[in-house]
């Protein structure tokens, strides 16, 4: 199959600075190159990126260090490239300093034209910015019609010019993931902005004196301003769910800017509000043409992935031979006629394999495959690697350092995934059940407190699963007043947490903000049918808190920058807008997908549901016991959890009694405590 002109330009180039190096020293000038990447690559740079800034009363001399601890302990996101820049310093009339850091992994762009931290000339004002915004051109194109001239073939110009020029409305035409500090010099103002769906994550930090921000918590603690504090309702939310609900965090006085947000701090005050909401609307009752739904699913969605292969270096994809990504694939094929990488990790075990499947679409749409196969103690032996490339803890994201170290060693730079696919198009088993599960939930939280305690008494006397233990403890509980769906979700019950902790419920500020939040997404949801209600609140929950997170620490940790089509804002929208009964299909799991998609093999799309499944109750019983024990009988961990409770969740687990998610949460807890704050 014919390779694309810029593929040819890559190889060509790649292959003769690794074969004769000194062409580029002797052989021809600096400027040769440059011109030869300006003319025939058309470089804006990809750049896997770590961002950090402060603006503090304190003086540069005292801060100095401190900001240059932050950035290089990035160094894992962007090995390629340092910067630092001050604007402003203690010592001057307005009482500030401030400074922006960036660490860049730069794959093609070999000029300095696109450095960042990255200054406008003619206003003062200073962008540091991670991801990409993938429609820059036609913005651009727009902000030159309206008067603006640009010096590099960067986004990050496009965002620092556009930004400066429109404040959030500029970012009303962007598509793509972004998180970005931008510094206004005349109203000394800094506003943090966090793309729509949150892919990129973006925290900040402020004592009174300090202001910080950073796209890694242990960026924050690298400078030894920010207290080495669990934050309670932190704990509680990770209990909950297995990982921690934004805007907290699990420090202390350290958030994350919510999804769609842009966040300002001027003049010692903060200040939130949302430029885009994720939002169900009412299904309402008009008669749907399934073929017309279809071609516009089709459109929006194949522009996504056609968006998302801007790239200047071959752009792979994640293929687990699932319907999401096979989707994927099958739309990369219809947008470029030239080579497309796909990437399975698969393992060895015949039973746990999914690479037959992989294999049938890589053969379909005619990708260079790859396949790495993988056992159970190989993935074994990379876990302690995984664990200390958690900037939070969570209980989901080994898979995603497995893939992507693979990915990585494999080669690639940037691969498409098709995550999202569950959330936006109801692929998930409950689904189906959901509206059962609200009406049921709606009724027992109305019946008499006397008769649920009863009823799960009953439950606890004739059964001891753990499902129907955590029926029998939500009947006991007040939580029946929320959604099906977080019920759903939820890794401990209320009562549960209180027999595992020493404290009694957390009334914070922490928790108050949580408790906004999360009442704020059920609004944007109030009024939509049940289907669509578990959607949106997936994708403001499980999907932001806890997918998309894992997935950057981990792809980050091996310089690897994943993309995700699938919940491009464009088709999020479309989708909420469906009535949720139009996304079930009894014959056909995700329907809508599988339609747009065209032609994926029947195999794939009818075949049992399976995701990268790793044996961690084999592991927690076996291998990793000596991990369970250093966590449940940690003297710190006691200090936490009563230790008789954690005594009986290890027996529990033993016993059947308790998933392994559970005890595995508190592993995984232990170690980021030990990693990060205990040392």
């Amino acid at each position: 199959m014919a390779a694309s002109c810029d593929s040819i330009t890559f190889y060509f180039l790649l292959f003769t600075f690794y074969y004769f190096p000194c062409c580029l020293d002797t052989r021809f000038p600096l400027w040769f190159w440059i011109l030869w990447g300006e003319v025939w690559l058309h470089p804006r740079g990809i750049f896997m990126c770590g961002i950090f800034g402060i603006v503090t009363t304190r003086s540069k001399a005292e801060t100095g260090d401190a900001v240059s601890r932050a950035v290089r302990s990035m160094a894992h996101r962007g090995p390629d490239d340092e910067g630092i820049e001050y604007v402003g310093s203690a010592s001057g009339n307005d009482g500030l300093t401030v400074a922006f850091g960036h660490r860049r992994l730069s794959i093609l762009d070999l000029s300095s034209a696109a450095h960042q931290p990255m200054i406008e000339r003619q206003t003062g004002n200073l962008l540091t910015y991670n991801g990409e915004v993938f429609n820059f051109r036609d913005v651009r194109r727009d902000l030159e019609s309206r008067g603006l001239r640009f010096e590099t073939e960067s986004d990050t110009e496009v965002i620092l010019k556009g930004f400066g020029l429109s404040g959030e409305k500029a970012i009303e035409s962007w598509r793509g993931m972004f998180a970005f500090g931008f510094w206004d010099a005349k109203e000394k103002r800094l506003t943090l902005v966090r793309d729509r769906l949150g892919i990129k994550p973006l925290y900040y930090f402020y004592d009174g004196k300090t202001f910080l921000f950073a796209s890694e918590i242990r960026a924050l603690l690298a400078t030894g301003m920010v207290e080495r504090k669990l934050s309670n309702a932190a704990l509680d939310s990770y209990l909950s769910y297995g990982s921690i609900q934004q805007p907290l965090t699990a420090l202390e006085n350290v958030y994350e800017v919510l999804p769609g947000h842009a966040l300002v701090f001027q003049n010692g005050r903060i200040s939130s509000m949302p430029y885009w909401e994720l939002r169900a609307q009412p299904s309402g009752n008009s008669v749907i043409s399934e073929k017309e739904k279809i071609e516009e699913i089709r459109e929006v969605l194949e522009d996504a992935v056609r968006l998302r292969l801007v790239s200047d270096v071959p752009v792979g994809a994640f293929l687990s031979g699932g319907i999401d990504s096979s989707a994927v694939v099958a739309m990369m094929r219809r947008a470029t006629n030239g080579e497309i990488r796909t990437f399975s990790v698969c393992f060895r075990e015949e039973e746990y394999s999914e690479q037959q499947y992989a294999e049938r679409v890589a053969g379909q749409y005619q990708t260079s495959h790859s396949t790495v196969l993988v056992t159970g103690d190989e993935i074994l032996s990379s876990l302690p690697g995984a664990l200390q490339a958690m900037d939070q803890p969570s209980i989901d994201g080994i898979n995603t350092w497995i893939v992507s170290e693979a990915t990585a060693r494999a080669g690639l730079k940037v691969a498409v995934s098709g995550l999202g696919g569950d959330e936006v198009f109801a692929g998930y088993g409950y689904f189906r059940t959901i509206v059962r599960d609200e009406y049921l939930r709606a009724q027992v939280s109305q019946a008499p407190a006397g008769l649920r305690r009863a009823a799960a008494a009953a439950i606890s006397a004739v059964a001891t699963g753990h499902r129907a233990l955590k029926l029998s403890a939500l009947l006991r509980s007040g939580q029946l007043g929320e959604h099906a769906l977080r019920l759903h979700r939820r890794l401990f019950t209320q009562e549960q947490r209180r027999q595992l902790l020493h404290r009694e419920d957390d009334h914070s500020t922490d928790q108050e903000m949580l408790d906004r939040w999360s009442l704020r997404q059920l609004e944007n949801c109030s009024s939509a049918d049940p289907v669509n209600q578990a959607s949106m609140l997936d994708l403001g929950g499980y999907m932001s808190d806890t997918l998309l997170r894992d997935t950057d620490a981990m792809s980050m940790s091996h310089g690897l920058e994943v993309r995700v089509p699938l919940i491009d804002h464009l088709v999020v929208e479309k989708m909420l807008t469906l009535p949720g009964r139009f996304k079930l299909r009894q014959d056909t799991p995700k329907w809508l997908l599988v339609g747009a998609a065209g032609d994926l093999p029947s195999e794939v799309v009818h075949r049992p549901k399976r995701g990268f499944e790793l044996p961690f109750r084999i592991w927690l019983a076996g291998a990793m016991k000596d991990h369970v024990a250093q966590a449940v009988e940690s003297r710190r961990m006691h200090e936490l959890f009563r230790k008789e409770a954690l005594h009986d969740l290890w027996r529990g687990f033993n016993d059947g009694r308790v998933t392994w998610s559970r005890l595995w949460s508190i592993v995984v807890l232990e170690d980021w405590m030990r990693t990060n704050l205990w040392h």
